[in-house]
């Protein structure tokens, strides 16, 4: 497996491979959240709005954003942002393909954002997760990589 500046013709990869990642994801989500506040969330289906995250992401001057390459196939993506006025970078995207998955390509890519970000000159990595079942496997990956748990509570609720 190699890693690879994002260029565009990964595009579709990248965003095929993150539905499919994120599916279980959305789906604890669902299963944890009032039914009423999903829905304002994601009115047009959780899908549209995280395909649009990911075309957003992967154009945006703000995030740097790499692939991982397995016999020529995308198998995994990471987004890095950095935020210099308080010298952290955030890894703010990440999805490895299903059909990878525990094979050590998103510690993989945690490992090369966190390189990255410290050649940059940030002194703090941060990354934001949901707290829902369906996160577990983010979770382990983690905290295997060495980030630590700042307990946050968010309540919503519709109107």
């Amino acid at each position: 497996m190699q890693i690879e500046s994002y260029d565009p013709r990964y595009l579709d990869a990248v965003i095929h491979l993150s539905l499919r990642a994120w599916t279980p994801v959305f789906d604890s989500i669902q299963n944890v959240m009032d039914a009423d506040v999903y829905q304002a969330f994601y009115p047009d289906s959780w899908r549209v709005s995280q395909q649009k995250a990911v075309e957003d992401v992967c154009a945006g001057s703000e995030t740097n954003v790499w692939v991982a390459i397995d016999a020529d196939s995308t198998v995994g993506f990471v987004a890095v942002k950095l935020h210099s006025e308080d010298s952290m970078g955030e890894i703010y995207m990440i999805a490895v393909d299903p059909d990878f998955q525990g094979q050590g390509i998103g510690s993989t890519l945690i490992k090369f954002a966190l390189d990255w970000m410290k050649e940059a000159g940030m002194s703090i990595a941060m990354v934001d997760t949901g707290g829902d079942p369906g996160h577990a496997p983010a979770h382990h990956t983690y905290e295997k990589a060495g980030f630590g748990l700042l307990p946050i509570a968010r309540y919503f609720k519709k109107l």
